[in-house]
């Protein structure tokens, strides 16, 4: 759409006299492919577009979307959400800014350039191998996902601001069965990069880890339960903190008195041995970007420093309600969700220990070596995470793997017991599900030690 339309519609959801008016334009292309035990049971392509429009009067919100990009419809449906909102001030609007275009991604070789048959026939000889490889494998899966997203935010106060995003992902994994029991092994790596991150990623080793991983998880006996210490894995292992405390510092949760962090800036919650960030910035990233979904520029946020809380994650509507600055945070899944608070790439930093030290320094205990999903109460902390591959420590050295673990406690308390910080950061990408729907994360840590933690297990029958 051309400014002169645009600068329209903005006026049209100025009407009531709101203080602040958002259009958000997104055009998205995907494809994806997806087998099942060597054989495709899904592939496809797809395209969308569409415009949300947003209103905001105080602490007070209005937000519409279509996939009609007709000007004068356009200008009807913004004057009509606007006498939903009746406001004190109308804001004057301000001359858009000359057009900035900014891109996170790495690209080398355009995934779209790439016949979908190169991918399906890698992915079938990943399955052959596993299915091949133990007769305890019964089931494999892989798929491969490439997205192009590109959006656009202008409003009120003259931002212009457009950003392409190009993604691919890619998922493997094996299951092993013996008898009822099923366990697996999983890998889904995503980058923002180009087709060359599928050539240069190890497929076959990977799919052979994911193979012995779920062999020696059918295989193992089951968890103690009780308080323990517990080594968490670096990599995925972050998804506890970005569930059960990254979630609390998004303003989505401490505008509203919602986070057990609410009023806490400045205060210690973490032992001083924990340093966290939420970076936007990290060229090539799964979950990052320059631009956010507000037209506002991302950050390399300090959330903890020393295990001082520094920052809160601040959306346009957490600033208003925190008197807070925002810091570029906004997101959303696409143009039929309002933006909001929403992590990037979250993670614990490095430490001064190794992962050897800190194995060698646990007497007894647990040894999580991935992590699997879970559930958080952002209003507590209070979290419970199934634990995908486990294994006992024993005289400070890791031990028999074990079963069905999971790991049971509370954010804050987490935070203060993590005693040891590895030096072996590693970063791994997710999918993160909230009010404005599923976006792109990335989640990381070094190896850390949790000094004591609830561990929920079984004895063998």
């Amino acid at each position: 759409m051309n400014d002169k339309d645009i600068s329209r519609i903005i006026d049209a959801a100025l009407t009531n006299n709101a203080d602040f008016a958002e259009v958000y334009m997104e055009e998205d292309s995907s494809r994806s492919v997806s087998l099942l035990n060597g054989k495709v049971i899904k592939a496809g392509t797809g395209i969308s577009a569409g415009i949300g429009i947003r209103i905001m009067s105080g602490i007070n919100s209005v937000y519409v979307y279509s996939n009609d990009f007709d000007t004068e419809e356009l200008i009807k449906m913004a004057r009509q959400a606007s006498m939903a909102l009746s406001g004190q001030n109308r804001a004057e609007i301000a001359a858009l800014n000359e057009l900035c275009k900014t891109s996170p991604s790495v690209i080398d070789i355009d995934p779209a350039s790439v016949p979908k048959t190169d991918t399906v026939d890698l992915l079938k000889k990943a399955s052959d191998l596993a299915l091949g490889y133990d007769p305890l494998i019964t089931q494999v899966s892989c798929g491969y996902a490439a997205s192009s997203k590109t959006i656009r935010v202008v409003n009120s106060r003259g931002i212009n601001k457009e950003e392409t995003k190009k993604r691919i992902r890619l998922t493997m994994e094996a299951i092993a069965t013996k008898g009822n029991e099923k366990q697996s092994g999983r890998v889904s790596p995503g980058t923002l990069r180009g087709y060359e991150f599928v050539g240069e990623y190890p497929v076959m080793d990977k799919m052979r880890s994911c193979c012995d991983t779920a062999i020696r998880m059918v295989n193992a006996g089951y968890a103690p339960s009780g308080k323990m210490p517990v080594v968490i894995g670096n990599g995925f292992g972050g998804v506890i903190f970005h569930e059960a405390c990254g979630h609390v510092l998004e303003a989505t949760s401490v505008g509203i008195g919602a986070s057990c962090f609410t009023g806490k800036m400045g205060q210690q919650i973490a032992s001083p041995v924990v340093s966290a960030r939420d970076n936007a910035r990290i060229e090539g990233e799964w979950g990052s970007y320059y631009t956010d979904d507000e037209g506002n520029e991302s950050s390399d946020l300090l959330l903890i420093e020393n295990g001082i809380l520094k920052n809160y994650l601040v959306d346009e509507l957490g600033s208003r309600r925190m008197n807070m600055p925002v810091t570029g945070c906004a997101r959303r899944e696409d143009y039929c969700y309002a933006p909001t608070s929403r992590m990037s790439n979250t993670y614990i930093d490095n430490g001064s220990s190794t992962p050897e030290e800190i194995i060698a320094a646990t007497e007894e205990g647990l040894y999580c070596s991935q992590m699997g999903g879970g559930s958080v109460d952002t209003a507590t902390g209070e979290f419970n995470f199934a634990v995908n591959e486990a294994y006992m420590i024993r005289n400070g050295k890791i031990a028999e793997p074990v079963r069905g673990a999971t790991l049971i406690g509370k954010g804050p308390d987490v935070l203060m017991n993590i005693d040891m910080v590895g030096n072996d950061l590693k970063l791994s990408a997710g999918i993160c599900g909230a009010s404005s729907g599923n976006v792109p994360t990335t989640v990381g840590q070094p190896t850390i030690r949790v000094s004591s933690i609830l561990v929920g297990g079984r004895e063998e029958e």
